[in-house]
């Protein structure tokens, strides 16, 4: 995907924007959107999606998938209690005890 910049900025001003930006945040930029108004300048800007993997803490192993565990490790995931999460709000909960 290819950098779309708007704005009335100079193409050489943009750029330093451009590379400013990306060196900063260390990530590549989609759109940019700069406006120039006098001593001021507003950036927009959108950055690329960054791949996620999902990572779990499963028997103690920190783990992505499950794909190259042997029988016995998968049978011990398949046999572990899992806990439901509590989703109480602050309202349900009681006040603690002032201390004097």
């Amino acid at each position: 995907m290819s950098l779309i910049i708007t704005g009335n900025a100079d193409p050489r001003e943009a750029q330093a924007y451009v590379d400013y930006l990306q060196e900063k945040y260390n990530r590549k930029l989609d759109k940019l959107d700069i406006q120039i108004d006098g001593e001021f300048v507003d950036l927009n800007y959108k950055f690329s999606p960054v791949s996620f993997e999902r990572i779990r803490r499963i028997t103690g192993y920190l783990v992505g998938t499950m794909d190259h565990w042997n029988d016995a490790k998968s049978a011990e995931e398949r046999d572990r209690v899992k806990h439901a999460v509590c989703s109480a709000g602050m309202e349900e909960m009681e006040p603690l005890e002032k201390i004097s």
